[in-house]
């Protein structure tokens, strides 16, 4: 009789190790489909609705501010830089502090661009103001006001270029009412809200002192008293 042939010990280990391996897989599977979604509550949705975007040319030394009103009267600029659903995402002052260091190396960025981002649409009117508040360099300076909705595609409900003509000069860029998803009754009647701000107890100087504007100290930032 012939004795029974006995199974090499490298495949007797092979088998084990590819039941085991089996086993490891199917209890993570099982782990995975357990693990429960992350709840959405507080979840901040960075999204935005509507952008205005102010301009003016590369390299100016002069501060051109954006205020923006809506309809619940929230008014949102560099001493308020959130009101209601908008936000003032960027405030720019001409060159001051436009110089970061990279390494060793002084890089200076020549955009002058400020914006106000909405994070929800609320029916009624807005005002869009553009004030320019340093005046160092020669009026009038072009600025230029973009307003953009975004959602559910990018239109643009206003584009247009202005000539501030020097400091304390405050013009109303447009006004437009939401109603849903349109916008209408695009206009351009003037509507100080310089004066609206000031009125409500504002201080508006930068670092605290009177909103005036004027020229501006280029070590400093802060406007120069007449």
């Amino acid at each position: 009789m012939f004795e029974e042939e006995q199974e090499p010990e490298f495949e007797i280990f092979s088998s084990l190790l590819f039941n085991s391996l089996k086993a490891i897989t199917f209890m993570f599977f099982i782990s995975f489909a357990m693990i429960n979604k992350p709840a959405d509550s507080g979840k901040v949705d960075p999204k935005a609705e509507m952008l205005i975007t102010v301009t003016w040319p590369d390299n100016n030394p002069d501060d051109v501010d954006t205020y923006v009103q809506d309809p619940a009267g929230n008014v949102v600029w560099y001493n308020q830089r959130e009101g209601g659903l908008m936000h003032l995402d960027r405030d720019d002052r001409g060159m001051f502090k436009d110089v970061i260091l990279v390494g060793d190396e002084e890089i200076t960025n020549p955009l002058n661009q400020e914006i106000v981002s909405f994070r929800g649409m609320e029916d009624g009117e807005y005002v869009v103001n553009v004030v320019h508040y340093i005046a160092n360099g020669t009026a009038p300076l072009p600025v230029k006001v973009k307003v953009e909705k975004l959602n559910p595609t990018v239109t643009v409900v206003f584009y247009e270029t202005l000539e501030l003509k020097g400091a304390g000069d405050e013009q109303t860029a447009v006004r437009f009412t939401l109603k849903g998803q349109d916008v209408i009754n695009i206009g351009r009647a003037p509507k100080s809200l310089v004066e609206l701000t000031r009125s409500a107890g504002g201080k508006g100087g930068r670092g605290g002192s009177a909103a005036v504007p004027g020229q501006i100290d280029a070590s400093t930032g802060q406007a120069v008293a007449p």
